[in-house]
């Protein structure tokens, strides 16, 4: 499987398949509504099917190449031309594939468990650099109606592209998730989008705020009907919707902003986190 992927064994391999803590999660998700419906359509959606999604990453290999980064020259930058940026870059870009091969194998289990198959709609990185082209005032004139196309190195840390296709923004697992798409012009946020709600609390403060209000097994169910499955109890409260921000506010920020059109919404039947703590 790993060199079918162009990926060579690592000592992270173990982890493959597995969604790991903070704000992963895989999710079986029903349609909630369709906004735009030409387009829903293009995309070869069902109005009946369910669906999952699968928010992982490289499970701890990404952490890892930063630290042997770091090891060796802090947090300075490398040319990207030299043979320690390229060998970074290289390292990178297989975390990407790995991380990819991961969301695969977690969305394949979630289905053999359900006794059903499915196709890939999409699959966005959300934590990565890439080579990219930004358009900017140009310098040499005081006419700021010129401009100029440079390279740049763009790193998006929880944030999506709009340059790839539909992109899926979630909330919390007590909210609906946003399938959208990008709208006019995506050169000011250099073709980038929110990738989520965003925390409104600390993780330090979660529990303390909820633990008087809400028993473990009342956040096990959402108020709109979906079931969470989450046996570490304080990533129980860590990750309860209370904690986030409001999707529909962000998501409403975006079209506003005329960077998105919505496709549709899609609400949670299961939310998996982690089941039972093997000691």
């Amino acid at each position: 499987m790993l060199a079918a992927n162009g990926l060579a064994p690592s000592n992270f391999d173990a982890s493959l398949g597995t969604i790991g803590g903070g704000n992963h999660f895989a999710e079986l998700q029903r349609l909630q509504s369709i906004v735009e419906p030409s387009i829903f359509e293009a995309m070869d959606l069902s109005k009946d099917a369910l669906y999952v999604l699968v928010h992982s990453g490289s499970r701890g290999l990404g952490e890892h190449i930063l630290r042997g980064h770091q090891k060796h020259f802090g947090n300075g930058a490398l040319k990207a031309s030299s043979k320690e940026g390229e060998n970074y870059l290289q390292q990178h870009n297989n975390a990407v594939k790995w991380a990819r091969l991961n969301r695969e194998i977690i969305a394949s289990k979630f289905m053999t468990t359900l006794a059903t198959k499915g196709r890939q709609i999409l699959d966005v990185c959300h934590n990565c650099v890439l080579a990219a082209t930004a358009t900017i005032d140009n310098p040499a004139t005081a006419d700021k109606s010129e401009t100029t196309d440079t390279s740049i190195w763009l790193h998006r840390k929880g944030a999506a592209p709009s340059d790839q296709g539909a992109v899926m923004i979630p909330g919390s697992r007590g909210t609906l998730s946003y399938l959208v798409i990008a709208s006019g012009e995506q050169t000011e946020n250099l073709a980038t989008l929110a990738h989520g709600a965003g925390r409104k609390w600390k993780r330090s403060e979660c529990r303390g705020k909820l633990e008087g209000r809400h028993t473990k097994e009342s956040l096990k169910r959402t108020e709109i009907g979906g079931r969470v499955i989450c046996e570490d109890r304080a990533l129980l409260y860590e990750e309860a919707p209370q904690a986030y921000k409001d999707i529909d506010v962000v998501v409403s920020d975006l079209v506003d902003a005329g960077l998105i059109k919505v496709i549709a919404t899609f609400a949670p039947v299961i939310t998996y986190k982690t089941g039972a703590i093997r000691r």
